[in-house]
Order: C-alpha cells, then structure tokens, then sequence
C-alpha cells in the first residue's frame, strides 16, 4: 500500500500571519492519497478545505503559511521546495481544477493556444506534437469537433464545456495528483454529472490520484473512494465514503448525514445542527465540536481529542470507543 501511495499529508498547519499575531487556520491535518483513488475532502464553509487543497498546490498566498508538517508527493517532499521549484512542479507532476472555470482560463488566448503552452511547458514535444496532444485532450474530456473548437475562445463555450477544458489543462501534464476544488458547484446537475463520470474515469483509467474539495455530500455520494470531514481546521473523521455515509462515527459527520433528505423517511422539517462554525482563531478549548454537540461531556470541552484509528479510517472523538460513539461519561 505504501508504495502505490500519491499522496502523504502529515500534521499540516495553515496560519495566518496578522497585527494580532498568528491565526490558526488548519491544525495538524494528516492524510493519505493512493493512485488511482479518489479523496473527499468535506466540510461546512470555513473548515478549512479549500486551503489544505491550495497548500498542497503551492498556491497559499500571504499572509497565509504553511506553519507545520509536510507535504510527501510520490516520496518527495514538495511543501519546503523554493517557489520556482514549485512553479515547476504544479501542471507537471500536481494539477488544479478551480471552482469557476473563467479564473482558469485566458479570455485573450484560443483554446488551443493554452493547450500547447501548458504542453509544452512541461513535455518536451514539438509544436507539432503539442498540437496533435492538444486535440486528443480535447477529445478525451468529450469536447465534440475538438479540430473544430480548437481556434475558439472561452467565451465560446458553456460553462459545463469550459470546465472540461479546465481539466484538460489539469492533465495535459499526466499529474501525479490533481486537486479539484469544488468542480461542480456552479454547473447544472445533468452537467455535473458529466465530469463527474469524467473525473472518475481520469482516475480510473491513467491511475491520477484526486482530492475532491467540496461541501456536496451528494458529490460525495457519487465519485470518491474515501472521504474526509473537516471540521474547524482539523479532520474529524476519515473511512470509506460507504461506511462514513451510512454509518458515521462522529456526531459532526451524523449531523451532516441527518441534514440529506430522504425519500423513504417523511418529515415536516429537516434536522440541523445547532450553533455555527467557530471563526478561525476562535476555536473553542478542548473539541472545536463541543458547544454544537448534542452529546458532549465535561472531557469534551477541556482536552482536544486525539485521532483513533477505526476499522479502515480515523476518528478524533472522545465518545468514540470500541467501533461506536458511547454516551458521555457523568
């Protein structure tokens, strides 16, 4: 299992640099990614998931830092490399798939045009060559004509079409990992769906590893292996995306499951969870979870629970014991 993994997070810290000192943003994250697999990054906003995914990208921007821990991508470390050296590495061996697509892409260049750069960037392949690649991506990613469609604009395509392009751009390179934060949110679900198959069949069928950033358990539901809950800048809990759906084992994690409607299951509201997300430098002593947790105990709001391992996953809980969440102790 070690030899196939992509990916190796261990203990990622995410701070804040501010006139009132340092803000803790993500606290000791850890997780690991093998090819071909596919990672569920989950949580409500303010978790902390869309900067994990930039630290891994080396896309952090000032006053933001990586404070502790390490990045392993394929055994190498990449969160300590020189900005050019990152540079170098993001497109090449870790892409990036991005919310808006228009953000991406360059409204004054061709398609085709961004292709080739981004090819030729990282392969050494003649003109020529990157062309051909150029139009077999296209392909790949279901744009119809790509000879057709490869002299056009962005603006010339639908925001489903452009977000194929986006991860045509993600994989030119043949990453190792690409990081895919929040792909779908803006597009309609008949299209959703569509790279949603297409992010599954990358993984599937050229062994790239992903890390799915969203706040769509349905999104979930349908493309990852694994999945990881964060919760105020830490996981709570990490499993198969079938046991975490079905059987969750911390109260965060059932609280996200109960807010999913049911079809089988009739009720005149929905559940929720009460209280909100702590702001970043404000999390509360002991479990972050605690003031919004219907089952918390004194331990709970005194000492940070440490991570437990459970079956194929982790859970940080002090209620979690023997395989299941336990009552509080009085």
């Amino acid at each position: 299992m070690t030899a196939a993994l992509a990916l190796d997070v261990r203990d990622l810290s995410i701070v804040f640099d501010t006139r009132r000192g340092s803000m803790t943003a993500v606290q000791e994250v850890s997780f690991t990614l093998a090819r071909g697999e596919v990672l569920g990054l989950v949580g409500e906003s303010g978790a902390g998931k869309s900067l994990t995914g930039n630290a891994l990208i080396g896309l952090l921007q000032a006053p933001g830092r990586i404070a502790g821990g390490e990045v392993h991508l394929d055994g190498q470390r990449i969160d300590a490399l020189p900005p050019e050296a990152q540079r170098r590495l993001r497109g090449k061996r870790i892409g990036a798939i991005f919310q808006d697509p228009l953000t991406s892409l360059d409204p004054l260049m061709t398609v085709g045009a961004q292709l080739v750069e981004t090819i030729r960037t990282h392969l050494p392949l003649s003109a020529p060559a990157a062309r051909a690649r150029a139009m077999d991506l296209l392909a790949e990613v279901g744009i119809a004509d790509p000879a057709g469609r490869y002299g056009q604009y962005p603006h010339q395509f639908s925001g489903g079409m452009r977000q194929r392009i986006v991860i045509a751009l993600a994989i030119a390179a043949e990453p190792d990992v690409i990081v895919a934060d929040e792909p779908t949110t803006a597009l309609d679900v008949s299209v959703q769906a569509q790279i949603l198959s297409l992010l599954r069949r990358l993984a599937r069928d050229h062994g790239t590893a992903i890390v799915l950033v969203t706040h769509d358990m349905g999104v979930i539901a349908e493309i990852a292996d694994r999945v990881a809950v964060m919760y105020a800048g830490r996981i709570v809990e990490i499993g198969p995306v079938t046991e975490v759906l079905h059987a969750a084992r911390h109260p965060y994690t059932a609280g996200l499951m109960g807010l999913i409607p049911s079809l089988s299951r009739r009720a005149d509201r929905l559940p929720q969870i009460a209280g909100s997300m702590p702001r970043p430098g404000q999390w509360p002593v002991g479990c972050s979870f605690h003031p919004r947790c219907p089952s918390a105990g004194p331990r709970c709001a005194a000492d940070v629970p440490r991570p437990l391992s459970a079956d194929d996953g982790m859970v940080a809980c002090h209620l979690f014991s023997g395989g299941t969440l336990s009552p509080p102790a009085p």
